[in-house]
């Protein structure tokens, strides 16, 4: 299904001054379109569908054209012989399965309407324990009806152009144009090992951190070929001798070895209160840096709602 040329109009045009917002928001919605859409939901496919409702796929497809026209979401993605849902759709199944008065609150779209609504955010563990804190406190100071729902990030890229997720923070990039992107913050890298380390007890030099095994934090999607270039050329000789997707695990290892291993200054921040662990300093590697942003799709600012969360998580950093 193609969510290109939508029409213009949409749920939250500007009309009606005098009316309340959610009998303007009745009127301009057929509920019985919320039938069709709750049946492609349950049923994972146009076609089936169809057969439940005693419709032909064609009629389905057309009822889904006229939601998206409402929604500021393309609310389904083809997959396979069926669709899959996106995170806003989602969003409205919850409500949609719990009755009218939730149902009144999900088709509220810009926010003024007390009801509960899920925004979807895809992070790393270690990037979720630095910045979610943070944006949990602003999201919630300014607009507290909201849900945040954290999710794994499995392939950045595809969950943010097939709308799996609102919104992803991590030090991904990304080149497709449909993704827009804010950086939050940027952090140096330092050197981390153990309290009582043999390395803390003279000047860190090439040569002395050559005699020590290395864990190695890898991270599938992230792109960052020439940050890792410089960093294998300050340590073109370490020996990595563990690797692991979760830096907490690696903080762990740390704590009771030898090994060394590169993070992120927040983030060992965060980590030594948890493990007895220590910075070496050594200059060449703190020199260089990693950068946090906040990934989008450019279509989800369609949605006033989306479009202030991350103007709030853009000013809370």
């Amino acid at each position: 299904m193609d969510n290109n040329n939508l029409p213009a109009k949409r749920l939250n045009d500007p009309g009606g001054e005098g009316k309340p917002q959610i009998f303007r928001t009745l009127r301009n919605i057929d509920l019985n379109l919320l039938t069709i859409f709750e049946a492609v939901y349950v049923h994972k496919g146009i076609v089936n569908a169809a057969k439940i409702l005693n419709l032909t796929p064609s009629a389905i497809s057309q009822s889904i054209q006229k939601l998206r026209a409402i929604f500021p979401d393309p609310l389904f993605i083809r997959k396979g012989q069926g669709v899959t849902p996106t995170a806003y759709a989602t969003h409205l199944h919850e409500y949609i399965s719990q009755g009218l008065e939730s149902i009144l609150g999900a088709l509220d779209l810009t926010g003024s309407y007390d009801k509960q609504r899920t925004i979807t955010t895809g992070t790393s563990p270690s990037v979720g324990a630095l910045v979610l804190p943070i944006v949990h406190q602003a999201i919630k100071r300014e607009v507290p009806h909201l849900l945040i729902r954290n999710i794994p990030i499995n392939d950045a890229e595809t969950q943010l152009s097939q709308f799996q997720t609102d919104l992803i923070i991590d030090n991904n990039t990304f080149s497709a144009r449909a993704l827009g992107q804010h950086t939050l913050y940027a952090d140096s890298l330092v050197l981390v090992c153990r309290k009582g380390h043999p390395a803390l007890s003279k000047t860190a030099t090439y040569e002395s951190l050559e005699e020590y095994e290395h864990a190695l934090f890898t991270h599938e999607g992230s792109d960052h070929s020439q940050l890792r270039k410089r960093v294998n050329e300050i340590f073109h000789e370490r020996q990595i001798s563990f690797s692991s997707y979760n830096m907490f695990t690696i903080a762990a290892l740390l704590g009771s070895s030898d090994l060394l291993s590169i993070m992120p200054l927040r983030l060992f921040n965060l980590l030594r209160q948890c493990w007895p662990l220590e910075q070496i300093p050594f200059a060449p590697l703190n020199s260089e840096a990693i950068e946090i942003a906040l990934h989008y799709n450019k279509l989800s600012l369609r949605d006033p709602v989306l479009e202030n969360v991350i103007d709030i998580i853009r000013r809370a950093f």
